[in-house]
């Protein structure tokens, strides 16, 4: 199933962005490390803070997207984003869809903590 437009901007945009320092600094979309001056250089995570930070990112867009698009898939937006959505072993990765806040099919109402 193909994401919707939306869904491929988000995923693409996600994808684009150096994840690297997020804690650290507040940057501009599409913002790239090597084309820092030596001023603005912060410290990196590692890798795995870095997916991390991308992985919970790609969880609140997903959570829209779910909410908007009933044909929406995690799996496929999680992968267009860069996430890693398999095991050690090759299998789908259930925490992928376990991050999101779901009440069997129906994904919850984005900004909303509880069913209402």
């Amino acid at each position: 199933m193909a994401l919707s437009r939306l869904a491929q901007e988000f995923a693409a945009e996600i994808k684009l962005q150096d994840w690297s320092d997020a804690p650290y600094r507040c940057d501009r979309a599409g913002h790239r490390r090597e084309n820092d001056s030596p001023s603005k250089l912060s410290k990196d995570l590692s890798k795995m803070e870095t997916d991390s930070v991308r992985m919970n990112v790609m969880w609140v867009a997903a959570q829209v997207l779910g909410h908007a698009d009933p044909n929406f898939n995690v799996y496929e937006f999680a992968e267009a984003c860069g996430v890693d959505t398999k095991t050690r072993t090759g299998r789908q990765n259930g925490g992928i869809e376990a991050g999101l806040r779901k009440n069997g099919a129906r994904y919850q109402q984005p900004g909303v903590l509880g069913w209402e």
